[in-house]
């Protein structure tokens, strides 16, 4: 049988606020989130066992396939569905691991897209919805990879946005960040605080760039104070010329710079040639 294929996009959190450390010890969030063209690869070939296996760059750094949420999305759907058609699937993975542009969620959707061909669901079929918020908090955006706001515990998606493509450069230092132990450290250094909704988020070039310089990132802080070296990449960032806002992205320690059209790829060599550890990719952000 010849391989089905889908595209894992990373996933970009332009904006994060964090709300206050609810009863069950979780977040409610409200974040606008784009997806990269930057990717990972997920096939899957029916008629075969269930497996996993994982290639690419940053396969490695993965560890083994017994806790990766490609196969964790496979169980929840397959609780949710009866006699689900399975197969061999393989990861090719180029994105950075835990790095806090949802690569892990954009495999388990991609996973999931891949049994809905596979097993002719719609892909507005609840079904998929239900083992998506089953698998991880992310993976409900990554399903249908479009520019969207995400609240409560990211199950509250907004309709997809009509938002302008924006040119980033995405860079990850190689350092681990445990989004338990960001958390933590966020609840230590802010007061409690409310998420009233967001105001209409604009659609021009220039109006999405002024409403992004008034919403940060609230985990920024406190992954900084755990991992010192994100404050170096986001000044590495700012000082190059046509960049026009550089933020981290979720949970860290990914940090993207976005620049004014047609200097994105230069930006993305001088931050190689100064940091060549770096993992550094000039991309379009909007939908996957």
């Amino acid at each position: 049988m010849p391989a089905l294929v889908e595209y894992a996009p990373a996933k970009v959190n332009l904006t994060l606020r964090v709300g206050s450390r609810r009863d069950d010890g979780y977040h409610d969030i409200e974040s606008l989130v784009v997806f990269a063209q930057a990717r990972d690869r997920v096939s899957l070939i029916t008629g075969e066992p269930l497996s996993l296996s994982l290639r690419g760059p940053a396969a490695e750094a993965m560890g083994g396939v017994d806790d990766n949420l490609v196969l964790k999305a496979v169980d929840a759907l397959s609780a949710e569905i009866n006699g689900l058609a399975l197969g061999r699937f393989e990861l090719i993975k180029d994105l950075p691991v835990a790095a806090g542009l949802g690569g892990g969620s954009a495999d388990a959707a991609a996973a999931l897209r891949l049994l809905a061909r596979a097993n002719n669901l719609p892909l507005d079929d609840q079904r998929l919805y239900a083992a998506a918020r089953a698998t991880g908090a992310d993976v409900p955006v990554c399903l249908h990879p479009r520019p969207r706001v995400m609240r409560g515990l990211g199950d509250i998606l907004s309709e997809p946005l009509q938002l302008p493509a924006l040119q980033a450069v995405l860079v990850h230092p190689g350092v681990p960040v445990s989004t338990k132990d960001v958390f933590a450290t966020f609840d230590a250094l802010v007061e409690a605080r409310s998420l009233p909704p967001s105001t209409d988020i604009p659609q021009s070039p220039d109006g999405l760039l002024a409403y992004l310089q008034t919403r940060g990132n609230d985990l920024e802080v406190a992954a900084i104070s755990l991992q010192p070296v994100i404050e170096r990449v986001l000044m590495t960032l700012r000082e190059l010329p046509g960049c026009s806002l550089a933020r981290m992205s979720g949970s860290g320690a990914a940090c993207f710079g976005l620049f004014d059209p047609g200097t994105a790829a230069g930006a993305a060599r001088a931050v190689k040639a100064k940091q060549p550890h770096w993992w550094v990719c000039a991309t379009a952000l909007g939908s996957g």
